[in-house]
């Protein structure tokens, strides 16, 4: 299998090399290869760190076809093995080769039919959403069929039925559903606002387990969603609620629950100013593909934390884990900029940040605080070669996810610096402190980027915990593009915790190992 990935892999980096494609009339093929690859390393410095593996590579080759309003598409994935830290190695850690997905779609302006496996998302998505995010490792698109219906732009509607993939299988389950879309601003002939009103409906249906018959009542899972948006003059409303009928929403739960939440969104945008509040309520959200899986990935829904997502080492080291059986809370986001006139090369950015979360009362008894976060940055780009950024984020966080009283609290700076040379080469550093009394105690970090653009990029960086463990943690890459291809070659030793993608976050072990990376398209 694994000399069958190299070739295909090798066939589509040589058709990259020639741009894309084209058939003329015949139409278009495109496609992307990307391939993920640790080679891991045997390191006594690190405790509890992989050692029983050497090798591991996530491949996925990637082809579309497009004529017109007919589109055609597979997606082949080898893993050989799956890398360590991703979830489908519960069901298969040895060298498999799969068609991870194909579809074939007919779209015109108004109507629209695909059969094969589905990618698609109800509102927020906390009723269904359906993707594909390999940093996570997991895809749950629905292997049938979905029609698309638009009318006059006034009403969209769109529904859908099949069964879900879980990791590297399909479910012992189905899903069907159906979403409607309503303009009453179009259907009033409003053009200086937009007024939607939607709702949704999805259905999970499961033959019952002998294991679960005691617990599960019913083969079937109803959701329900209502949802209206507004925009006008800068500003943007969106409400949504979600009710859910009776479930098994952990595999460990004694008893079914039914499920709701409230989700709304306040935006506002004029000139240099923006800013955004939203607002959550979950209880008894989680909702499974198959009451027979496990794993981050099987799941039906959307439901990422509604934080600040970093970038920066230590302002990410322990980052928000959505309590979806029950939590109330919200974030808010403002943003100012500074432009003086007839100077692009100068400019002040500012920032602020606040979110925060608690439990439900009603599962323990009084509600406890999950997450807080009060942060702000400002960046300030001082003429063409230099910019500077600084941050402040202050953290609490619950390491019981709210079970008991106790908190950590940890207190972030970071100071990062950008020196242009000339248009292809510049220098990036960062600098970065984290105080806390609790936990593992101080951490700093620290990184320096050389960018030689358009192909080379080189970059050093360690954390080091001078706290309790006295660790460092150290990374060194090199990467190269040329024209559509880029390969990066990294070694380092990585923190056991949480890698997190959108919102949504995945347990990755401690390991020491060299990493290969190779992404190209065409």
């Amino acid at each position: 299998m694994r000399k069958i990935l190299f070739i295909l892999g090798m066939a589509g980096y040589g058709l990259a090399t020639y741009s894309q494609v084209d058939f003329g009339k015949y139409g278009q093929l495109s496609g992307s290869l990307e391939s993920n690859s640790v080679i891991y390393v045997k390191d006594n410095g690190l405790p509890n760190s992989v050692s029983d593996t050497h090798f591991g590579s996530n491949d996925y080759l990637k082809l579309d076809y497009i004529n017109r309003k007919f589109s055609a598409g597979i997606q082949l994935e080898g893993y050989f093995p799956v890398l360590q830290g991703f979830d489908m190695g519960v069901y298969d850690d040895k060298h498999s080769f799969i068609l991870g997905s194909k579809y074939l779609s007919w779209q015109d302006k108004y109507y629209g039919v695909r059969v094969g496996d589905i990618f698609d998302q109800f509102g927020s998505g906390m009723v269904f959403r359906s993707y594909e995010d390999r940093q996570l490792g997991f895809n749950n698109s629905l292997e049938g069929g979905q029609v698309r219906v638009s009318l006059k732009d006034y009403v969209k509607v769109r529904g859908m039925y099949g069964r879900p993939r879980l990791y590297m299988h399909h479910a012992d389950s189905w899903v069907g559903g159906a979403d409607l879309s309503l303009s009453l601003a179009k259907l009033a002939k409003i053009k200086t606002a937009e007024f939607n009103l939607e709702g949704s409906y999805v259905n999970r249906h499961e033959s019952v387990a002998d294991a679960f018959k005691s617990v599960v009542t019913t083969p079937n899972l109803d959701m329900y969603s209502a949802r209206a948006n507004i925009d006008w003059n800068g500003i943007s409303v969106r409400a949504e609620y979600v009710n859910k009928s009776k479930d098994l929403v952990e595999l460990t739960s004694e008893n079914m629950h039914t499920g709701y939440a409230w989700l709304g969104e306040v935006g506002y945008n004029h000139k240099q100013f923006s800013g955004l509040a939203t607002f959550r309520v979950l209880k008894h959200m989680n909702t499974m593909l198959t009451l027979e899986g496990q794993g981050t990935g099987n799941v039906l829904n959307y439901l990422p934390a509604l934080t600040r997502q970093y970038t920066y080492m230590l302002a990410n080291l322990n980052p928000y884990q959505v309590n979806v059986n029950g939590e109330i809370g919200g974030q808010a986001d403002v943003y100012y900029s500074i432009r003086p006139n007839g100077q692009r090369s100068k400019y002040w950015n500012f920032h602020a940040n606040f979110s925060t979360y608690y439990s439900d009362k009603n599962l323990i008894g009084k509600s406890r605080l999950l997450w807080r976060d009060i942060n702000g940055d400002i960046e300030h780009q001082w003429n063409k070669k230099i910019k500077t950024g600084f941050l402040v984020s202050v953290q609490e966080w619950s390491p019981t996810h709210g079970t008991t009283e106790r908190t950590y609290a940890s207190n972030i700076f970071v100071y990062d610096m950008t020196y242009k040379f000339d248009r292809k080469t510049s220098v990036r550093g960062e600098l970065q402190y984290l105080y806390s009394e609790d936990y593992e105690k101080d951490w700093m970090a620290a990184l320096i980027e050389v960018n030689l653009a358009p192909r080379w990029s080189f970059s050093i960086s360690d954390m080091y915990n001078n706290g309790d463990t006295k660790k460092h943690y150290y990374n060194g890459s090199v990467s190269y593009t040329f024209d559509r291809t880029r390969i990066q070659v990294n070694y380092g030793r990585n923190r056991a915790g949480y890698i997190c993608s959108g919102g949504v976050c995945r347990y990755t072990p401690a390991y020491t190992g060299a990493g290969i990376t190779l992404t190209t398209s065409f």
